[in-house]
């Protein structure tokens, strides 16, 4: 029994990260930060949404000491998303008005990286790592390209709570940087690997607050 109810909890523990982790970009002003900026900060969209994907992904599967762990939590954040695009488009908003973040197959990479090594938790780290800030730029642009302009979404339905200085401008891509795409994903891979561990460490404090 005892053994049931740990098992039980660890995999609450994983939907209820999950939900909060998604609610951190819902409540970046109501997908502003992903929607409304998509393509003026798609970099920093890249870094924050690889990092916190792969912290609490790589704390549960090693936490569950399961491969399939990080998937199962990025498909909870996947579907909690699109129930609340559901609830925008239910409010009266277009059906493009929320694009769902891609985190599904960068997980999977991190699973199978954490299988392939045969359940090593430095190479989950840094290959693992590695690979979902690589990844998770190039997966989320695709999805972006097979969504309608999200900033004729942002000035057609402006958000009624938004300051000033958060209005979606035009973007000056060229500008800046020649392949948000490229740039997120470098930056991404040198940053996800440190959070990793973050990660990584915060499961063995558990453990050690389990067992005081």
């Amino acid at each position: 029994l005892m053994v049931w109810l740990r098992r039980t909890t660890h995999y609450l523990f994983i939907v209820v990260v999950a939900v909060n982790s998604t609610l951190l970009t819902i409540n970046a002003g109501d997908y502003i930060f992903y929607t409304d900026w998509a393509w003026t900060s798609f970099v920093v969209f890249s870094i924050s949404q690889s990092t916190m994907l792969v912290v609490g992904a790589i704390y549960y599967m090693l936490f569950t000491g399961v491969p399939g762990t990080a998937t199962y939590y990025a498909t909870i954040m996947t579907i909690y998303t699109w129930v609340a695009k559901g609830a925008w488009f239910a409010l009266g908003y277009p059906y493009d008005f929320i694009a769902v973040p891609v985190w599904i197959p960068s997980a999977m990479l991190l699973d199978l990286t954490y299988w392939a090594t045969r359940r090593n938790k430095h190479a989950a780290i840094i290959i693992g790592g590695t690979l979902v800030g690589l990844s998770l730029p190039l997966f989320n642009m695709i999805n972006l390209l097979l969504v309608r302009d999200p900033l004729e979404m942002a000035f057609t339905y402006p958000r009624p709570t938004l300051p000033p200085y958060m209005t979606p401008i035009e973007p000056q891509v060229g500008k800046f940087y020649n392949s948000p795409v490229a740039l997120g994903s470098g930056a991404g891979a040198v940053l996800s690997v440190p959070i990793a561990a973050l990660g990584a460490k915060l499961n063995t404090w558990t453990y050690r607050w389990m067992a005081a």
